[in-house]
């Protein structure tokens, strides 16, 4: 049993965002020996508002102020639904006996878009502008529940943790994948990299 006066273990969550949806990894304790406190995937679109898990794609072709129309009606539900969500596995963490301390969240390139007609008229674009913004509501979420938000460039994540945590690349995919095996399925790509994610915002020396 935990002595009433030892410290309340941090925790951070860690999220990798798809078009629609997210994958939420909790993570607490140390690099050598990670504790997952929670997985989950939350879902951040309105089934109900047509085109709402790829809004740009959705507005596609339709007249700009339409386009304008649906687009600010999907950005508001997802925001309403992404806070909600957050707010529902802070609240879990935090009845598990843990303090949440922030979030980690992986991103793209970071490369800023253009306006909304020039978004409409390429489709690459159209994909860009649809992760950012699932990523943005994810930070707009955590913010509004108090968490400091650390933003990790995907492609970056294995050499920043590796140097934080001071440990190989190799050897950290192997504990991810060992601790994994020690929870079950699922544990996809998504949690792996949402939980390193997480690990590394635990890190002071990661803190930038």
């Amino acid at each position: 049993m935990a002595r009433k006066d030892a410290p309340t273990p941090a925790a951070v969550l860690g999220f990798r965002a798809h078009s629609g949806w997210a994958a939420v990894v909790v993570v607490s304790g140390m690099a050598a020996a990670p504790v997952v406190v929670d997985r989950r995937r939350i879902e951040i679109a309105d089934p109900k508002i047509r085109g709402s898990k790829q809004p740009f794609h959705a507005a596609e072709g339709l007249p700009f102020k339409d386009a304008e129309q649906l687009i600010r009606r999907c950005t508001n539900s997802t925001n309403a639904l992404a806070e909600r969500a957050v707010r529902s596995v802070v609240d879990d963490a935090q009845a598990k006996g843990y303090r949440v301390a922030g979030c980690a969240l992986l991103t793209a390139s970071g490369r800023p878009l253009p306006g909304l007609a020039a978004i409409l008229a390429s489709h690459a674009l159209i994909h860009a502008a649809e992760g950012e913004m699932f990523r943005e509501t994810l930070v707009r979420a955590s913010e509004k529940c108090g968490l400091p938000v650390t933003k990790v460039r995907e492609r970056e994540l294995l050499e920043r943790a590796a140097a934080a945590l001071r440990t190989p690349a190799d050897k950290l995919q192997r504990r991810l994948a060992d601790l994994g095996r020690s929870l079950g399925p699922p544990w996809t790509q998504d949690q792996k990299l949402a939980a390193l994610a997480a690990l590394l915002a635990l890190t002071p020396s990661a803190k930038r």
